[in-house]
């Protein structure tokens, strides 16, 4: 086994919370993250009992990145994530009940159970979807960019992918072509410091993968993912840039997550005292300590927050169990080639 050298975290939490965040914020903020660590830790269950086919990626230990960033965007703005993206759907909005009918292969998911894990949508939301190839959601939001520019919308889009996917080549042609026609967009590389069983210290000869936004002329910046208001602290005004016809930017998030890359995985890469560290640096701990420090929301409220959250995500996973297997007989409506 190879012990690899990870990113350290900051050790600095971010406890200035900025002054445009309502306490309802900040309550939002807080029950978006809980609904994501009970979702997956429910959908890993569920998985173990043979009742979700397939394969998950599961994002647990990473939910400041999605929270932290969808916080800053308006109601109509735009989403596309990648593989490990159910924290993102989540805090857009998804309806967590038709995500585990989704999970679960059943009629009234989000893709009518055929999608599973890695291909919620949900269009009316904001979130375009993912599809399960690294990267390909790129060149993809470069189009969607596009788009928004020539309908004059005044939309943004965050176009999320992980470290992985920052060494291919469509990862340097879409930032070149976003930056050369000033796209409302802001690229979102979420490093959780790994691709599979790859350290990002053994795939890449930088620091910080934000610096490559200097070879395409655009702001670059790499925060502590873990830490949910530094997050949105950086989003925000890249987002407003954005929105101003300024052109994209190139946010990094260092984060961790603390299952393996998928449901296979071993986890024969890293150690238990490597795990353990990260965790130590959970974003949702560190989240309610500022919110107690700062007396901005009350114990009382966390722990209401916190079993709302719990009780939701139950409650979708057994209407979900209850919904109808998808009909045969529509077994070919997504079919378009003869």
């Amino acid at each position: 086994m190879t012990k690899s050298k990870t990113a350290s975290p900051t050790q600095q939490e971010f406890t200035k919370i900025p002054p445009e965040l309502t306490d309802e914020d900040l309550k939002w903020m807080l029950q978006k993250m809980f609904e994501i660590r009970y979702f997956e830790e429910k959908a890993e269950d569920l998985y173990i009992r043979g009742l979700v086919h397939g394969t998950m990626h599961l994002s647990i230990g990473q939910e400041a990145s999605s929270v932290g960033s969808i916080a800053a965007l308006d109601s109509s703005d735009l989403i596309i994530h990648h593989h490990r993206g159910h924290g993102h759907t989540i805090a857009k909005g998804a309806d967590i009940t038709l995500m585990m009918a989704e999970f679960l292969g059943k009629e009234p998911g989000y893709c009518r159970g055929r999608g599973g894990s890695m291909h919620i949508a949900d269009i009316e939301g904001g979130n375009l979807g993912a599809t399960g190839v690294v990267g390909s959601g790129i060149p993809t939001s470069v189009g969607i960019g596009l788009a928004l520019q020539m309908q004059k919308t005044n939309q943004v889009l965050l176009s999320y992918f992980g470290d992985g996917a920052a060494n291919l080549g469509e990862f340097h042609e879409a930032l070149n072509m976003a930056s050369i026609w000033d796209l409302p967009m802001v690229f979102i590389c979420e490093n959780n410091q790994y691709g599979m069983s790859m350290p990002v210290q053994r795939a890449m000869n930088i620091d910080k993968i934000s610096t490559r936004a200097v070879a395409y002329g655009i702001p670059g910046e790499t925060v502590d993912g873990n830490t949910v208001l530094e997050v949105y602290k950086v989003v925000k005004p890249a987002i407003e840039r954005a929105r101003a016809g300024d052109g994209p930017s190139l946010i990094e998030n260092v984060t961790y997550r603390w299952r393996g890359h998928s449901k296979s995985d071993r986890n024969l890469y890293r150690t238990p005292e490597e795990i353990q560290e990260w965790m130590e640096k959970c974003p949702i701990v560190r989240f309610k300590r500022v919110l107690l420090e700062s007396e901005r929301v009350s114990e009382y409220e966390v722990e209401r927050i916190d079993k709302q959250a719990f009780e939701t995500v139950e409650h979708a996973a057994e209407e979900a169990m209850t919904f109808a297997e998808p009909d045969p007989t529509h077994m070919e409506d997504e079919v378009f080639a003869p």
